[in-house]
């Protein structure tokens, strides 16, 4: 890529001079975290529920080499390319999401996943990037029209795609995701310019959408309550990573020293970061944790001389959402909030999450990429 000349007039070409290279260098880092992480993880996993030592790695290994190459055809896209994926995209999820209500694979009393040989897909991971450049289409739309009428109508139509999606998560159940989702397109909203009476309206509804989870769905008022109050439940799980945590200290026990991933059940998974604290300790989920940040940042700081609305809003939208699930599975490994099955981007195991989060990324660098005068493409 470097031997790539300016005066390079390819698709490849443009391309490379073009991408925001520092984020697509931060995205090759937590892929070859996730390939550490696997080789860390995965073989004590993979003993405890009797198959073979590398058979998680193997898997995890094309997960993210595709992953990978979806990453950089998906930053290919023009602004309206990236608009007719998600388009697409966000139908199929939608429809796919409802099929699990009906031939699903239940997995802990939840219907999140539809078989496929060789991997289980979970729709709804695709819901998030994909919604996230919809909704902005449609908020930007509404504001370029005249009349107050059809200025109501595109966003309008945003909110009934929301709640749909909102009855379809609730109904799997994925409180999780729908938190996450709902978060990304309320942060949409507001950048659009929400009144903020009625962006107090909807953090209150978000309230009671909260309360009324914790009195209805069960499993949601028991994680709560385990929470709150460690000893009114089973938290052996977040225990033994806290436990790890402290075991791992400053610069870690080494690789292939830890015992935490001998213990938790996903701990390839969804406590993928135990994993690291205790083999590489605070420094290196520190660098972890930093880079999560960074490539979320450089994405708003490219935005402020930004002039398409719907580019503002879509990025936002997809640094966000990045930004939420990252923080969504450390916080939770952490005991900061109650815990949540949602994996790391690119470092936790998962075929489902690494590609739905390469659409994501993808569509994040295609839409800030720079044109040689310096604007945006």
């Amino acid at each position: 890529m470097s031997t790539l000349s300016r005066a390079d007039t390819s698709l490849l070409g443009r391309w490379w001079w073009t991408v925001d290279r520092w984020t697509l260098a931060a995205i090759g880092m937590l892929i070859g975290f996730g390939y550490v992480m696997m080789l860390a993880a995965s073989p004590a996993v993979a003993e405890r529920i009797h198959v073979a030592r590398d058979s998680f790695i193997l898997k995890q290994v094309v997960f993210l080499a595709a992953a990978g190459c979806v990453v950089v055809v998906v930053s290919l896209l023009s602004p309206k390319g990236v608009r007719r994926v998600a388009l697409v995209g966000c139908v199929i999820a939608l429809l796919l999401t409802a099929l699990t209500l009906v031939a699903g694979t239940e997995i802990k009393g939840a219907r999140r996943w539809v078989s496929l040989p060789g991997m289980s897909l979970q729709p709804s991971e695709f819901l998030k990037p994909c919604f996230a450049v919809v909704a902005a289409w449609l908020l930007a739309e509404g504001q370029r029209e005249t009349t107050r009428m059809r200025r109501m109508a595109w966003p309008a139509l945003a909110v009934v795609i929301a709640g749909l999606i909102g009855v379809l998560l609730r109904a799997q159940p994925d409180m999780g995701m729908m938190a996450v989702i709902m978060g990304v397109f309320f942060i949409q909203l507001f950048l659009n310019g929400l009144n903020l009476f009625v962006a107090g309206g909807l953090l209150g509804l978000f309230g009671v959408g909260g309360v009324a989870a914790y009195y209805t769905i069960s499993h949601v008022r028991s994680r709560v309550d385990r929470f709150l109050d460690p000893s009114s439940g089973d938290n052996w799980q977040v225990m033994r990573a806290q436990e790890a945590f402290g075991a791992g200290g400053l610069l870690g026990r080494g690789p292939g020293e830890g015992h935490v991933k001998d213990l938790i059940p996903d701990a390839h998974a969804d406590f993928i970061f135990a994993v690291a604290g205790e083999e590489f300790g605070m420094i290196i989920c520190l660098l972890i944790l930093g880079v999560f940040a960074f490539i979320v940042l450089r994405a708003l700081l490219r935005l402020l001389h930004e002039r398409d609305h719907y580019v503002v809003l879509a990025t936002a939208g997809l640094a966000s959402g990045f930004g939420l699930q990252a923080f969504v599975n450390m916080a939770s490994t952490l005991r900061l909030i109650p815990t949540k099955g949602m994996t790391l981007p690119f470092i936790s195991y998962g075929g489902s999450s690494a590609l739905a989060v390469a659409v994501g990324i993808g569509m994040l660098l295609a839409l800030t990429r720079r044109r040689h005068n310096g604007d945006l493409l």
